[in-house]
């Protein structure tokens, strides 16, 4: 079969911007930190950092991101922001392939959007677990509902880092947990849209997550134990909501807590709480309170049950509102810095002339578009929901859509209700509502090409074997349609 000059022209120019975007995405997703001349830091990196070096467990920081870390710090971390820009590139692309909806220009064109528009080039450029929280959703999605379009190797990698994701951050693995939990109880229904192998795989995650997270503790403290701190921060939303004081104020004439003499002294806030200088310090924070936090969260639930649900719905509906970039990261972070000074000195010249230890690092910018299109894309989310729901349509697309949908629910429902709203907890999930968004305008955009079609079978059956080529495309071998049709005299009308 011939091949037109036009057609291998046409063919090299894909190529080459086929192999310029391979290049350039890779450094865009992480621009901000070559902006910003290093890594971008935040209140709670100094925490992740310590792990390796203190040998003990503190509350809310997973040693296995702080063995991630440990291994980066020899190249000054960009090895660490090198992992988090390819994994988020391979499964921008990966799902837009398993959708049917991977073409190089739709597929550069989504990446660009999100990196001006959403948090994820700041998040994929910062030494914190938030960038892993909405890639594994996506991860997770494909390791359920991909089986058939994926290939043994992706289906291994998918397992290893939503497993890797569930052990970075304890809010995570509780929405992905969630999400199984859904999938299983959306089964009956859907039936073979969410295969039992997918689900069982999914399930397995959480558990390898959990494994994970117990063996790094136990390597480096020597405890087989769960990272602590549940109770400390659930006990400072409900002192930010009122009821700690209630409670202290019904139950100290008679109960000797340690918290009764400051009873009227409670901090506004539980971050002035749990990390200003309070009475938390006083009293021996953590390890000081921790039982007495515990007994005034569970008993407070069953002192002011309608209480405590009108508080969680506020909080869950406030954090879905809370989606701004940056916080925790446009601030002075002393810890941090005193952390890298003290055990990372080879790191403390590059860290100090960073933008960001200089005050140069502002996000008001950036949230003038990021929290508009943040909002926006999950309003549309619904939107999309909503729509497929009235013409009965239950396509992968509308799948995702009701993945992340329950997902952002489930996010805000934790971290909103246990630690209270932040904008950090929004941001960090919200832009994958963004990309689903994206996926269903350039999808409905009436492209004149197809879709690229990639398989993880070595190969496919051809119909018609006049009407195919085989091309190379990046690692893989793929099926494309020629758009000319050659009659021969047995051809029929």
């Amino acid at each position: 079969m011939s091949i037109t000059t036009d057609q291998l022209r046409a063919r090299a120019a894909g190529t080459f911007w086929l192999r310029l975007a391979a290049v350039a995405l890779p450094l865009l997703m992480i621009a901000p930190a070559f902006w910003n001349g290093y890594p971008l830091l935040q209140w709670d990196t100094g925490g992740y950092l310590a792990r390796w070096y203190e040998g003990y467990l503190v509350p809310s920081r997973s040693t296995v991101f702080g063995l991630y870390l440990h291994y980066g710090e020899n190249f000054g971390f960009w090895i660490n922001l090198a992992v988090q820009s390819l994994a988020t590139l391979w499964l921008l692309q990966l799902t837009l392939r398993v959708l049917g909806l991977m073409q190089t220009f739709r597929f550069v064109a989504i990446s660009l959007l999100l990196m001006l528009s959403t948090a994820l080039p700041w998040l994929a450029s910062m030494l914190l677990t938030d960038i892993f929280a909405g890639l594994s959703i996506l991860s997770l999605f494909l390791l359920i509902t991909g089986a058939s379009r994926t290939s043994v190797l992706e289906k291994v990698s998918l397992f290893g880092f939503t497993a890797f994701a569930a052990a970075t951050h304890s809010a995570t693995l509780g929405v992905l947990l969630g999400l199984c939990v859904a999938g299983w109880m959306a089964r009956p229904f859907l039936g073979r849209r969410l295969p039992i192998a997918g689900l069982a795989q999914a399930s397995l995650t959480i558990v390898v997550g959990g494994l994970m997270l117990i063996s790094a503790n136990h390597a480096l403290s020597g405890k087989w134990a769960w990272t602590p701190g549940g109770y400390g921060v659930a006990f400072g939303r409900m002192m930010q909501d009122g009821i700690v004081a209630r409670y202290l104020g019904d139950h100290c004439p008679h109960e000797s807590f340690k918290l009764c003499p400051y009873r009227n002294e409670l901090p506004a806030t539980a971050d002035e709480f749990l990390w200003g200088t309070s009475m938390f310090n006083t009293l021996g924070r953590f390890e000081g309170l921790n039982d007495e936090m515990g007994n005034i969260v569970v008993h407070s639930l069953a002192d002011y049950p309608a209480w405590q649900a009108g508080a969680a719905l506020r909080a869950m509906g406030q954090q879905l509102l809370h989606v701004a970039t940056g916080e925790g990261a446009s601030v002075w972070i002393p810890h941090t810095y005193g952390i890298i000074e003290r055990y990372i000195p080879a790191q403390v010249a590059p860290m100090r002339a960073a933008r960001q230890q200089n005050r140069g690092v502002n996000f008001d910018y950036v949230n003038w578009l990021h929290v508009p299109v943040a909002l926006v894309s999950m309003l549309a989310l619904v939107g999309l929901l909503g729509h497929a729901l009235a013409n009965r349509r239950l396509d992968d697309l509308t799948l995702l859509a009701a993945t992340v949908t329950l997902a952002l629910l489930g996010n805000a429902f934790i971290c909103g209700v246990i630690s209270g709203p932040h904008d950090r907890y929004g941001a960090r999930m919200v832009w994958v509502a963004t990309f689903v968004v994206l996926m269903a305008l350039f999808g409905s955009s009436g492209d004149d090409e197809p879709a690229e079609e990639t398989s993880a079978a070595p190969c496919q059956e051809i119909q018609h074997a006049g009407l195919v080529d085989l091309v190379a495309d990046r690692a893989h071998v793929v099926a494309a349609r020629n758009i000319e049709h050659f009659r021969t005299g047995d051809d029929r009308p």
